[in-house]
C-alpha cells in the first residue's frame, strides 16, 4: 500500500492534534527544568506545519519542505530548527514523488534523527529529543516491527530520567535535572508513535 501526498498531510494534521491534547502535559514536564513551553511551541509548530502540508501541492517533498517552513516561521525555541532542519531531510528522504511504499517510513525516522543530530550537535545520552529520535531510527534501519520501532522511542524518552542535562537550557540545572524526563524527548517518542501508526495502515 502506497503513502501518498494525502497521507503525508493527514499525518501532519496527526502530528498537530496529538501536539495539541499533549501540550498541557509536556508543558508541566518543561516546566520543571525548562522554561514551561515546550507544550506551546510543539503545538503552534505542528499546527503550521500541518496548515502549510494541507495548502501545499507537488511532491512528498514540497509537502515537507513546505511543513518545515511552517514549523520554523510558528516556533522561536530551539525546538524550531531542530524540527525544521529533521522535516527536510524527512523531504529529501521522501524524495520529488507522489508516493511511495509505506514501509520507507523507516527511512523518514532515520531521516528526522539525522537532521536533529546534525543541527543540535548533540548525541544520545545527553538528555535531549535525540535520544528518543535515536533509538527508533535504530529499530527502523534495522528492520523490526512497528511496535518494536515505538517501543524504542518511549524506552528511550524515560531513559532520560536518570540523564543529566549537558545540553541546552536544561543543562543550567546539572545534577537537578536528574529524575524529570526530558518534555523533547517525550514529544518526539508521540511523533514517532504517530509515524508507526500510518506505517500499521493497510
Amino acid at each position: 500500500m502506497e503513502f501518498t501526498a494525502k497521507d503525508l498531510r493527514a499525518l501532519f494534521g496527526a502530528f498537530a492534534e496529538r501536539m495539541s491534547n499533549e501540550r498541557d502535559r509536556l508543558c508541566a514536564l518543561d516546566g520543571v527544568i525548562g522554561d514551561a513551553d515546550h507544550g506551546i511551541a510543539m503545538e503552534q509548530g505542528m499546527k503550521a506545519a500541518a496548515g502549510a502540508a494541507r495548502t501545499t501541492e507537488g511532491t512528498l517533498q514540497d509537502i515537507f519542505n513546505a511543513a518545515a517552513k511552517g514549523f520554523l516561521n510558528a516556533v522561536d525555541a530551539s525546538s524550531g530548527p531542530l524540527y525544521a532542519t529533521a522535516l527536510l531531510r524527512a523531504g529529501k528522504a521522501a524524495g520529488p514523488r507522489a508516493s511511495m511504499p509505506r514501509a520507507e517510513l523507516r527511512t523518514v525516522i532515520a531521516a528526522m534523527r539525522d537532521g536533529i543530530a546534525q543541527r543540535g550537535k548533540a548525541e544520545p545520552g545527553q538528555k535531549t529529543m535525540l535520544d528518543a529520535w535515536a533509538p527508533a531510527a535504530d529499530a527502523a534501519i534495522d528492520g523490526q516491527n512497528v511496535d518494536a520501532i515505538a517501543a524504542a522511542a518511549c524506552r528511550g524518552a524515560e531513559a532520560t530520567r536518570d540523564m543529566v542535562a549537558t545540553v541546552g537550557r536544561a543543562a543550567r540545572l546539572g545534577e537537578r535535572s536528574l529524575g524529570h524526563p526530558d518534555p523533547g524527548s517525550i514529544s518526539a517518542a508521540m511523533l514517532v508513535e504517530e509515524i508507526c501508526n500510518e506505517m500499521k495502515t493497510s
